[in-house]
């Protein structure tokens, strides 16, 4: 939040410009952009912020150099300008020759990077005690999810997940963590940086999983072929799929937590997700025996001892969270009892356990359509 807190003469501005620069890194509707582009200016498209957004937003995504981060910032400056002189607000002359220079008819430019791909920033705003940290986390996804690609989209579910993480990590913290579905790795990479002691990522996809690798990369992390800082292999990308995957395969995973985000929707993939869940979440031989012998405290995220990290994962029942957004109610229920019979409870944790708010920029996500399952093994 440096550059905001040098253009904003007070905290609270210099809070809204940093929602400013969140919300255009992230690509949202321009419609968003140019309401926290008023906020930041008191109600007004002040030159100040117009120079922020210039500074901040459109030199950074110019930099890209890809055909979807110029289509996207051709569109912010339309509305941009449009709305600043429809409100009587003057505009910057680098403005316009920025935008001028956009819709000129230009012959092909071969050095852009061409295809269905949107690069974005995630931003996620959260108290360290001290104020609003910036966490930040770029990801190359779809530019468009009704060509099918629906592997390499954002989808609510997944930021609602990364805020489920960020906001309880003692959950996850020292803890093997599988995905279903991993789709770009956001989550993922959200384990990561609350110290899961090994992130495993999955997917029936081949070029999610090499999207997925690519982000993995991004974001300076390696996959399990190469060592990580520190000489543990935290994150594995996996090809995975549910249909055909072997009870061996499945259970040589030994997760202690499984998590996955909007894998609940085709009715035909139900029996075989379910089955895998029901393998993933299989009770330990260990923790039956020692159902009574543990003192029930979570390891702590400090903890460094390796012996007693896995003394303490094997003595605990796996688990799995699942975050979802129920468009068919009927699949949904239809998911319920598949798991009831695979000897599975899934509860509705998302009051009881709701995540922190951590993007507030994002007026495209609709968190509240989003419901968070606990699920587990009823077998003993």
């Amino acid at each position: 939040m440096e550059e905001a807190q040098e253009e904003g003469g007070n905290p609270a501005q210099a809070l809204e410009l940093a929602y400013l620069k969140a919300a255009f890194l992230a690509m949202e509707p321009a419609d968003f952009v140019v309401s926290f582009a008023r906020q930041s200016g008191g109600g007004s498209l002040t030159e100040g912020v117009q120079n922020f957004i210039m500074e901040n937003c459109i030199k950074y995504m110019m930099s890209k150099n890809c055909a979807s981060s110029r289509g996207y910032t051709k569109n912010i400056l339309k509305k941009l300008i449009s709305s600043a002189e429809s409100s009587g607000n003057s505009v910057l002359e680098d403005l316009y020759e920025i935008y001028v220079n956009y819709i000129s008819p230009i012959k092909e430019d071969f050095s852009l990077k061409h295809g269905t791909r949107n690069f974005k920033n995630i931003s996620f705003f959260y108290s360290n005690g001290s104020g609003s940290v910036n966490f930040v986390v770029p990801i190359q996804c779809s530019s468009n999810i009704l060509e099918g690609d629906t592997g390499c989209s954002i989808w609510p579910s997944s930021l609602f997940l990364s805020e489920f993480i960020l906001s309880y990590p003692n959950l996850f913290c020292n803890k093997v963590c599988l995905e279903l579905g991993a789709g770009v790795g956001l989550v993922g990479i959200i384990l990561n940086k609350v110290k899961a002691s090994k992130v495993i990522l999955t997917d029936g996809d081949l070029s999610t999983l090499e999207n997925m690798q690519a982000n993995l990369e991004i974001n300076h992390l390696r996959n399990s072929n190469e060592v990580i800082t520190g000489g543990i292999e935290v994150v594995e990308c996996k090809h995975l799929l549910w249909e055909v995957a072997s009870e061996m395969e499945i259970t040589s995973y030994d997760p202690d937590i499984v998590v996955g985000a909007d894998i609940i929707y085709d009715p035909l993939c139900l029996p075989h997700l379910v089955r895998v869940l029901s393998l993933l979440l299989k009770p330990r031989r260990s923790h039956i025996s020692n159902l009574h012998e543990g003192d029930g405290t979570p390891a702590g995220c400090g903890e460094e001892d390796p012996v007693r990290n896995e003394s303490r994962r094997r003595s605990e029942a796996p688990a799995a969270y699942i975050a979802v957004v129920i468009r068919n109610v009927e699949t949904f229920h239809c998911f319920l009892e598949l798991a009831r019979g695979a000897h599975l409870a899934a509860v509705d944790i998302t009051e009881e356990m709701p995540p922190s708010q951590l993007l507030p920029y994002m007026g495209s996500y609709d968190r509240a359509g989003v419901r968070l399952y606990q699920i587990s093994s009823t077998r003993s």
